[in-house]
């Protein structure tokens, strides 16, 4: 990882940010490895990217390297060991203490999953097909928890609340807006991932939300 993160940073000078995360531990044993302490496993590999640095390649460039933190332990080893913090799927308010807790001088860059549909009935059911919310020790429900959300909220796919805290639905200027929010929040950038069904589809939405997020 860290050779590769190396070689790519010097070949596109400020052009990489690196995101590394612990994935969770139902999609880690389906294929075949043993889930074990995920800050303990962030801490070791980071390690090891460390002590592979002087057989990398130097970039002119440096690239942060990022930790996909959802909950506060992993955002301190964000703080401490790396150079900020790449959440995904959370709600401003979840960027606002994430800001808090990494302190003003390191990376925050948020992850907002993005469904560019005016009807909001027919977007939270796309947004419901997807299994986050729904996989088997999800971290994005206990992140959700820890937000105050409760159980009844949570159960069956997540209510409708749920659902538009965590997914931007609407309309460009609904999404715009939200954008902002993050940003006002404490976010230094935000990152839109449009659900599309295909690669032609994603790139008509992205350029017609371009000049709304622009």
């Amino acid at each position: 990882m860290q050779g590769a993160a190396s070689v790519l940073a010097d070949a596109y000078p400020g052009r990489l940010a690196l995101g590394i995360g612990v994935s969770m531990g139902f999609l880690v044993e389906q294929s075949g490895q043993q889930w074990t302490s995920p800050l303990r496993k962030m801490r070791e590999y980071l390690d090891g990217m460390d002590a592979a640095v002087e057989a990398a390649p130097v970039p002119s460039v440096p690239f942060p390297r990022l930790l996909a933190a959802l909950g506060p332990k992993m955002q301190g080893l964000a703080r401490d060991g790396a150079d900020g913090a790449l959440p995904a799927m959370m709600p401003p308010e979840h960027t606002r203490r994430a800001r808090e807790l990494l302190g003003p001088d390191k990376l925050l860059i948020t992850v907002q999953s993005v469904i560019p549909e005016p009807d909001l009935d027919k977007a939270r059911a796309i947004a419901r097909q997807t299994p986050t919310l729904t996989l088997p020790g999800s971290p994005y429900i206990r992140a959700l928890r820890n937000l105050g959300y409760d159980d009844a909220a949570l159960a069956d796919g997540a209510s409708d609340a749920v659902i538009d805290a965590c997914f931007t639905l609407g309309d460009d200027d609904a999404i715009s807006a939200r954008v902002q929010e993050h940003l006002d929040a404490g976010a230094d950038h935000v990152v839109t991932a449009v659900f599309a069904p295909d690669l032609a589809s994603t790139a008509d939405r992205f350029e017609r939300l371009a000049s709304a997020l622009l």
